[in-house]
């Protein structure tokens, strides 16, 4: 997956009504707590509480339902993590305290089912080709963020690094998922990137 190298703003996601985003948000509960194959229309408008019209007339394909689901979690992330951001470069958080913060912000991630549903849906884009453009696009956003992380603490070539860190992140939040490991182990992983960074770049300018 090619890395951004610019560290343009996300380009703003259209509003979703409020019955679609039901229905998403359902699906990502049902995936979470019992994986892909569980997403049946009727459970689907069960949680949703909507009627079984409401989720065909909203979605024709399973598989329109499963892009949407994915693509609107990440863009629920990517802008709660752009205002945390935001207010790092406003307070002139330094690497250690950027860390700290991505320690804390996954510290304070509950695993609940809408939470566990992306992984789900990351191994399904392995089994099915459709879902692959939903995906890269989801990595794609995840990694514009971190060009703009790293540009502001000060890393050369951020674009170099982005999907470095996003792969770091996503596999320390899988194992943390998957064992209770502790949140510390991020900021641990994400100081030694950076500062290996930052040493790489101090060698070949001296």
């Amino acid at each position: 997956m090619p890395s951004q190298t610019s560290a343009s703003p996300e380009p703003a996601a259209p509003a979703i009504a409020p019955t679609r985003q039901r229905i998403v948000r359902a699906v990502l509960r049902i995936i979470g707590r019992d994986g892909i194959a569980a997403v049946t229309n009727r459970r689907i408008a069960r949680e949703a509480g909507v009627s079984l019209g409401s989720v065909t007339y909203h979605f024709s394909s399973q598989h329109e339902l499963l892009r949407e689901s994915l693509l609107h979690f990440v863009r629920e992330e990517t802008r709660r993590f752009t205002e945390l951001a935001d207010a790092g470069e406003a307070e002139d958080v330094d690497i250690d305290g950027a860390a700290a913060l991505a320690a804390r912000v996954a510290d304070g991630t509950a695993f609940d089912s809408e939470h566990i549903a992306p992984f789900e849906l990351y191994i399904q884009a392995g089994r099915d080709e459709r879902l692959r453009e939903a995906a890269a696009e989801c990595f794609g956003a995840y990694e514009r963020l971190a060009v703009r992380i790293l540009t502001a603490l000060g890393v050369p070539e951020p674009g170099r690094l982005a999907a470095h860190t996003v792969a770091l992140v996503t596999g320390l939040q899988l194992r943390r998922l998957a064992t209770g490991s502790p949140a510390e182990e991020l900021t641990d992983a994400l100081l030694l990137l950076v500062r290996g960074a930052l040493s790489e770049e101090a060698e070949r300018a001296g």
